[in-house]
């Protein structure tokens, strides 16, 4: 790979970083919204939505860390 392409590789990988700490934010605060919830409104739907949407932006923040971790590798060459 040229010196263009793994310069463009690297432009790519800090943007998809930061959007991974974007997630990262967003996942943390769904997660403290809804450790202070009461019990009984952490048990009920709203409660049930609101840890399905941690781990589905956790699942997003980890797929994301595998294209970077892919990148990283076709960059190292």
């Amino acid at each position: 790979m040229n010196k263009s392409r793994r310069k463009e590789l690297r432009e790519i990988n800090e943007r998809l970083s930061t959007i991974k700490d974007e997630l990262e934010t967003v996942r943390d605060d769904e997660q403290d919204a809804y450790d202070n919830l009461p019990e009984s409104i952490q048990a009920s739907d709203r409660g049930d939505e609101m840890t399905d949407n941690v781990d589905a932006l956790q699942d997003a923040i980890d797929g994301l860390e595998d294209v970077c971790d892919k990148i990283d590798t076709i960059i190292e060459g």
